[in-house]
């Protein structure tokens, strides 16, 4: 996405967090499903983004199609995707079915230990593993591309061939073989695992000093960016003379520098400026 639909997905996904996380799989279930009957229509696309339109009447639309048959956290969803400016119809499709996927991915974060990263590792190697199946197999790949097939038959074979996986796992599958999107089910894994990453980076507290930290140093740092970011982080410490001196500390997308070298570079841009 670019333009007004990347700052649109950037406002709804940080808006929506505490839904996506309570929802979870039954949510994003719904969203899928609502995914589906938003890509069969055309028009109906455009008259959930056609900007010529207020919010209220697009809002009108989505309560007019999906008001009486999804629950009231899935309607919040829908609607605030409503409220938002979108640079391509497409775009409000993709837009939900990334929210969806970060429903199923903070399931599996609250059943993981270790924070969420466990759950989260976890849930992106039963993708990995059912993609590599699917890889190694031609028939795998025909049947589970087969136009002729129905959707359902080929969900089923994704599920079986998940074993013992994950609700969490069996959904994405499933809808990745059932909804493509234009996509081979295998690709749209990827992406999949791409949104579970960009969850778990939200665990990992990606360090930089100048020179190596003590053990000591590593657990205060630790307790301390605990109370900054209100949760336990695994760290990850890199080490680059080139800062010359104090720390720099990524969480997600939110940065904490400290550095010498960031000071210097400020003092050179007023400077200039």
């Amino acid at each position: 996405m670019a333009g007004a639909s990347s700052d649109s997905l950037a406002a709804v996904r940080r808006d929506l967090d505490p839904v996506l996380v309570s929802g979870g799989v039954p949510l994003a279930s719904e969203l899928f499903s609502a995914l589906r009957t938003v890509d069969s229509s055309a028009p109906l696309r455009r008259s959930l983004t056609d900007p010529s339109w207020p919010v209220e009447r697009r809002t009108a639309v989505v309560g007019s199609l999906f008001g009486d048959k999804v629950s009231a956290e899935a309607l919040t969803v829908l609607n605030s995707l409503a409220e938002r400016k979108w640079s391509r119809a497409r775009d409000y499709g993709d837009a939900l079915e990334e929210l969806a996927t970060i429903a199923v991915a903070a399931s599996a974060e609250r059943g993981g230990s270790n924070g969420g990263l466990d759950g989260l590792g976890r849930l992106s190697d039963e993708l990995l593993s059912f993609n590599r199946a699917v890889e190694e197999s031609h028939d795998l790949q025909r049947a589970l591309t087969d136009p002729q097939a129905p959707a359902s038959a080929k969900g089923n074979l994704a599920e079986r061939l998940l074993s013992n996986g994950s609700s969490e796992a069996r959904l994405l599958v499933r809808q990745a073989v059932e909804a493509p999107r234009g996509h081979k089910p295998v690709a749209l894994i990827r992406e999949f695992v791409d949104v579970v990453a960009q969850r778990q980076k939200q665990w990992i507290a990606e360090v930089t000093v100048a020179r190596p930290l003590t053990p000591g140093q590593q657990e205060r740092l630790a307790a301390a960016l605990k109370g900054l970011f209100g949760r336990d982080l695994t760290l990850d410490v890199a080490v680059d003379p080139e800062l010359v001196g104090g720390i720099r500390v990524q969480v997600g997308d939110d940065v904490v520098d400290s550095s010498l070298q960031s000071r210097l570079h400020d003092l050179q841009r007023k400077m200039a400026g």
